[in-house]
């Protein structure tokens, strides 16, 4: 006979334990399947060099923990305050051993409900979900959240790509790449980290690919190159003969006991040059596994085939009922926010079940009722802004909510932007977000000449490029007005004259101008 069960989780990794940690304190009837033996076995392969890049800031000299979440970038969202990162390991860039087994203790301490060694092999879908896994077992739900990530390797379709070694498997011994050269297929975290550990014994390392590099510290996407893995971009400039190659790799072929990559440079009109390497390795990401979706139940793949389509509620577009938790949720903000990392899914988890209670269980999202006057809005939202890791972390893409229908306000704290507008709560509202500007990844911030607004010119915040709140009047999802918060350096928006006198003004004046129908 099949299990049976309301909620059915693929996957015991971060997300489909933070979604596990929710279910289970709604008292919902859930169940996760996980292929491995323990919770996140993922970390017990990934990174292959063992060191995370999600920051590890167990000091920051403030007591709530609430903001503190700002700073810790590994931890699940619990009431349990012993279940927190910072508590497993004092390292800024922490092991991912370190990983597995605060994961495990998450898993465990909580009680969450997993039945470990179950490998997903098939998912079909008639009135509900059937899932059967390796040993024949069969799960039946009405609702499935697919929690797995995009974990098949991404091989591009270059002729002699075969004779890559892939990240996944390829040596991480440096001792194996004596006075070898090697070429490295990709310009992401994995490429620059492989790269990085072989610079003490290879001859020469080049890293190939067809896009710009990109820096995490100048675009704020954390999945663009960390500063902990561009040691190698010194070799190259400061000419220890390492490079970047800007370009497409046409073909790999065998030559003798090595290879021939005949590469096609973008900087140089595409003129082609044919490079010998002793060996090649592909860091070229990951794409989500579809093999386990039956015909009719197979979701549609969006940017490059590499994420499920999804809906501003998480959930397939064309495989109803079918939601995903996890770094494939960050279809919805790729790479523009954090949705792809767990300092970021763990508050799209959180809004995804809230989600599933008001979508399944007809419960309403959690409000905090405000009288909607001017100075108690303008007193909540700076409250909020100043202490919300959920905003600070998901910029731009969650939000707080204000409604308001006559003299009666209504916050609703890390409602999705996208969702709240798809799903108005009410004809009027208001969204609170914190945001970088349009050009913040064209200002560089080391240039001592570079022209930034003073945080002091409250007239001029909306030009601001660093992180700052904003706040939107909407109409009917149609914009009406919006407000931008000073910038600060230390985000302190508490000033009377630079932050909370414009936000009540602002806000005064919409009030005065709202109409007094709620949505139904």
């Amino acid at each position: 006979m099949p299990t049976t069960t309301d909620y059915l989780v693929i996957g015991a990794g971060p997300a489909g334990l933070q979604l596990a940690y929710f279910l289970d304190r709604a008292g919902r009837d859930y169940l996760v399947v996980e292929a491995g033996s323990v919770a996140g076995s993922f970390f017990g392969t990934f990174p292959r060099h063992r060191q995370l890049i999600s920051s590890n800031k167990r000091y920051t000299g403030i007591d709530d923990p609430e903001f503190n979440l700002r700073m810790d970038w590994n931890s699940l969202l619990s009431d349990d305050e012993d279940l927190l990162f910072t508590k497993y390991t004092p390292r800024y860039f922490p092991a991912a051993d370190d990983m597995v087994r605060y994961l495990g203790d998450y898993a465990t301490k909580l009680g969450l409900n997993i039945r470990y060694d179950s490998r997903v092999v098939e998912v079909r879908k008639g009135e509900e979900f059937e899932v059967a896994d390796q040993n024949g077992e069969v799960y039946r739900a009405p609702a499935l959240i697919v929690a797995t990530g995009p974990a098949k390797p991404y091989l591009p379709d270059i002729p002699g790509i075969e004779l890559a070694e892939p990240y996944t498997t390829v040596s991480v011994d440096p001792q194996d790449f004596v006075n070898q050269r090697v070429l490295i297929l990709g310009k992401g975290n994995s490429a620059f980290e492989t790269a990085d550990n072989l610079i003490e014994t290879a001859a020469v390392i080049h890293v190939a690919g067809p896009n710009s590099l990109r820096l995490a510290w100048q675009t704020h996407f954390v999945g663009h190159l960390r500063a902990v893995n561009n040691n190698f971009l010194d070799t190259y400039q400061l000419k220890s003969q390492n490079a970047i190659l800007d370009g497409h790799v046409l073909r790999i072929r065998e030559d003798g006991d090595g290879f021939v990559a005949s590469v096609s440079f973008s900087r140089a009109d595409g003129v082609v040059k044919d490079i010998p390497y002793d060996r090649v390795i592909a860091c070229t990401g990951f794409r989500l596994d579809t093999s386990i979706f039956s015909d009719g139940c197979t979701p549609e793949l969006v940017i490059k085939d590499r994420f499920p389509a999804q809906t501003s509620e998480w959930e397939s577009t064309n495989v109803p009922g079918m939601y995903f938790a996890g770094t494939m949720m960050q279809v919805r903000d790729f790479k523009k926010s954090t949705s792809g990392f767990i300092h970021g899914f763990r508050y799209t988890v959180k809004a995804l079940h809230r989600i599933l209670e008001r979508k399944i269980e007809d419960r309403e999202w959690p409000y905090v009722p405000l009288a909607a006057d001017a100075k108690a809005l303008s007193d909540a939202i700076i409250a909020r802004v100043n202490r919300s890791s959920a905003l600070w972390q998901q910029f731009s893409k969650l939000g707080d909510l204000i409604t308001v229908a006559g003299k009666d306000a209504a916050y609703y704290e890390e409602v999705p932007v996208d969702y709240a507008h798809d799903n108005q709560f009410a004809d009027e509202y208001f969204t609170i977000t914190l945001e970088y500007g349009p050009d913040h990844d064209k200002v560089d911030p080391f240039d001592i000449n570079a022209r930034r607004i003073s945080p002091d010119n409250a007239d001029k915040a909306y030009d601001a490029a660093y992180l700052h709140p904003v706040i939107r009047h909407f109409r009917r999802g149609a914009l009406l007005a919006e407000h931008h918060i000073a910038e600060n350096l230390e985000n302190d928006w508490t000033s009377e004259d630079n932050h909370r006198k414009p936000l009540t003004d602002f806000l005064a004046d919409r009030l005065s101008q709202t109409v007094l129908t709620v949505a139904p």
